[in-house]
């Protein structure tokens, strides 16, 4: 039977984090395409492989979240991607929410779907190499009136029932509520919903009684949002972010994943490293790392724009800001 506590457990190994590589069709079309390159499931391929066939990554990543089309494709080494991560000590993971669509009782908050066949999706992707999951809600806040009661506890719900069967499947579960950065709101409104998401989340998890000590939190750091004209400083978003979860997040839990969320890779790196510095410094219960996707991406991307003479020059960007990721958890 599988340990899922000490595999959970192992996504926190020290210097190392999980690269989300979970873009859907949709948002991988969009990302490729800010950079000028075409989108198809050929080229789509080759983005996933600029990274995930980067020599060395296995110094910084313990996992990586893979979308399902990603799960079948294989990389310039010709294995599939699950294999060839699991053959480098890499745990390979797998988005399996379907994306979100508006909430019918409050049309301007997302609701994430995903849950009506996913025993069964759940056994063909264990099948296929996938260790672990990841379904995300997204939290919106406009002034005083989103988010809403409902909304937050629609979406609670669900990620509590994905959270049970992912267990009772035999894989570990990655919640990720995450609250957006979008909007004019400050970082005390941030830090304010994320305690009041995740205190409405754990009350939903205690409800089922989902397993706390093999489940995984990834979240959004307590920033202002990017309309508010305010720069938060990192020893600011480190002491929000950090008092928001220790008030509301259970220390049985495996540990807590921070997503970038839209900071750009200096942003985010400063911020992680501000955050892990003040959880220690305050004896915050849980081992912390990183989830990043285009905080990791981004520099690369601009260099490699779908040219496979550019993929040197841009996996080394790739790995040199893993590495600094990696510190920034020291």
């Amino acid at each position: 039977m599988t340990d899922l506590v000490a595999r959970a457990r192992s996504l926190f190994a020290p210097g190392k984090g999980i690269l989300a590589a979970d873009e859907s069709v949709h948002t991988a079309t969009a990302r490729l395409a800010e950079h000028g390159v075409p989108a198809s499931e050929e080229m789509r391929r080759q983005y996933r492989n600029l990274f995930l066939g980067a020599k060395g990554i296995e110094q910084y990543l313990s996992g990586v979240i893979l979308f399902s089309e990603t799960l079948l494709q294989k990389g310039g080494d010709k294995k599939l991607f699950p294999k060839s991560l699991a053959a480098r000590g890499i745990l390979p993971g797998i988005k399996v929410d379907l994306g979100t669509e508006p909430f019918p009782s409050s049309p301007q908050e997302l609701i994430t779907q995903g849950l009506l066949d996913l025993p069964e999706r759940l056994e063909a992707y264990k099948k296929h190499g996938a260790m672990f999951t990841k379904w995300r809600a997204a939290i919106r806040i406009e002034g005083d009136e989103l988010p809403t009661n409902v909304a937050l506890h629609e979406n609670a719900k669900r990620l509590a029932s994905y959270a049970k069967e992912v267990q009772s499947a035999g894989l570990v579960p990655i919640l990720e509520p995450e609250v957006l950065y979008e909007g004019r709101h400050s970082r005390a409104h941030s830090r304010a919903v994320i305690e009041e998401v995740m205190h409405t989340l754990f009350s939903v998890l205690d409800e089922l009684a989902v397993d706390r000590a093999s489940l995984i939190i990834k979240t959004s750091m307590a920033l202002s949002g990017d309309k508010s004209g305010k720069r938060d400083t990192p020893e600011e978003v480190a002491a929000d972010t950090v008092a928001a979860l220790v008030a509301s997040v259970p220390p049985q839990v495996a540990g807590i994943a921070f997503l970038s969320g839209g900071q750009g890779p200096e942003q985010a790196t400063a911020n992680l490293a501000a955050l892990v510095r003040h959880a220690k410094e305050t004896g915050a219960p849980w081992p912390l790392t990183f989830s990043f996707a285009r905080a990791l991406q981004d520099e690369a991307l601009a260099l490699w724009k779908g040219d496979a003479t550019n993929v040197p020059a841009a996996r080394a960007a790739f790995l040199a800001r893993l590495a600094a990721v990696s510190d920034a958890l020291a």
